[in-house]
């Protein structure tokens, strides 16, 4: 079958808006390192950007019950080119941090708008999420590698193409179906979302995912440029591990029953060990990509079924909220990662630092025990 007009444009523009930020996952932490930043100052430069995802997400359940989300999916892309922008231009702390804040505030945005977006519809959350989230890894394929060989030329260059490519993710946005904003049912249930049966292994999904997309896009830079990797190599290797997790939100798209549980363990257990070890055998790139390439499949599954397992827990007016309750929980942990080991690498070694978050994101699957209708329920 033909998709639609507006799946056309949540996958186009997926693909655009993730290029855009894969770009600037690379571009800025190498960026700010040639301009004289230390190590433990680029963690606390990505943390700033998580923040301001985290604080945004809290904010988003009460927007979208008053705008429609194709109107966060529009300002998203308009933010991130922005953000791109003001780096162009300078360096220095004040702009650098403002940057920052605009992409966390454009990564709230875009996911919670463009996930919303695609499970309002009949189709299964699962196959709806794995969808959007193999186009926005394709996306995020690339951007690395354009930022990694852009930046031997200019980085400028880089940072300029990432803001162009954020404005073009702006025109699919458009083409949506203009969807009424959310109207939850008055008898649901009180206390926080998050509390709930199946949201909240959704929110501990969203933990080990947001976990391995901070670590990667800042310290996994820092370590590899710090182990004389090429700028080239580094993004290509970065784009290893997106390209896996590519991988992973396809197969896990076709998951059913119990493998939905089943994916949920093995993938937090990938995605915590690969990228806790990547940083010991950073000068040999080979050993780098099949350990990135594990995490990634593992942090592909995740950032498919935890959201998915969420909005089937809930009222289908309340799905905007839960995946915002996901995504709040992602966005806590992608600060909270790279915060973590920005104070560790101040009376430890790097190693240690991404060692100790790594085995922390793989025994978190654990929260699965106990869990197991709740994570049955997307099939």
């Amino acid at each position: 079958m033909r998709p639609s007009r507006d799946q056309a444009a949540s996958a186009g523009g997926a693909a655009l808006f993730s290029c855009s930020l894969g770009i600037a996952s690379v571009a800025f932490p190498l960026v700010a390192l040639r301009a004289g930043y230390s190590v433990a100052e680029v963690g606390f430069l990505t943390a700033v950007s998580a923040v301001a995802q985290m604080a945004t997400r809290f904010a988003l359940g009460w927007v979208m019950r008053r705008v429609g989300d194709w109107v966060l999916i529009v300002g998203a892309g308009v933010t991130l080119g922005l953000s791109s922008g003001l780096v162009v231009m300078s360096v220095a702390v004040v702009p650098f941090t403002i940057a920052q804040l605009l992409q966390g505030v454009a990564r709230a945005c875009y996911w919670t708008g463009s996930q919303t977006h695609v499970v309002r519809g009949d189709r299964r959350p699962v196959g709806a999420l794995a969808t959007i989230n193999f186009v926005s890894s394709f996306g995020l394929l690339v951007g690395p590698v354009l930022a990694g060989v852009l930046i031997e030329i200019s980085a400028q260059l880089a940072l300029i193409l990432g803001a162009v490519v954020a404005c073009a993710a702006i025109v699919p946005a458009l083409l949506l179906d203009r969807l009424p904003p959310f109207q939850p049912p008055a008898d649901r249930p009180p206390g926080g979302i998050w509390r709930r049966p199946g949201v909240d292994v959704g929110c501990w999904a969203g933990v080990s995912a947001g976990a391995w997309r901070g670590l990667l896009g800042s310290f996994v830079p820092v370590a590899l440029d710090s182990a004389r990797q090429s700028s080239s190599t580094v993004g290509a290797l970065v784009t290893v591990a997106n390209g896996t997790a590519l991988i992973g939100a396809a197969i896990v798209g076709r998951v059913r029953g119990q493998w939905i549980g089943r994916s949920f363990v093995l993938g937090t257990i990938a995605a915590g060990g690969g990228i806790g070890l990547v940083v010991p055998v950073a000068e040999s790139w080979p050993l780098a990509a099949v350990l990135l390439g594990i995490s990634g499949l593992g942090a592909g599954a995740l950032q498919t079924i935890g959201p998915a397992i969420a909005t089937v827990a809930v009222h289908p007016e309340e799905r905007g909220e839960a995946i915002a309750a996901a995504g709040t929980f992602r966005a806590a942990a992608l600060f909270g990662g790279p915060l973590a080991v920005s104070g560790a690498v101040l009376a430890f070694p790097l190693t240690a630092a991404m060692g100790a978050i790594g085995v922390l994101i793989a025994v978190s699957a654990a929260v699965v025990r106990g869990r197991g209708a709740a994570l049955v329920q997307p099939s």
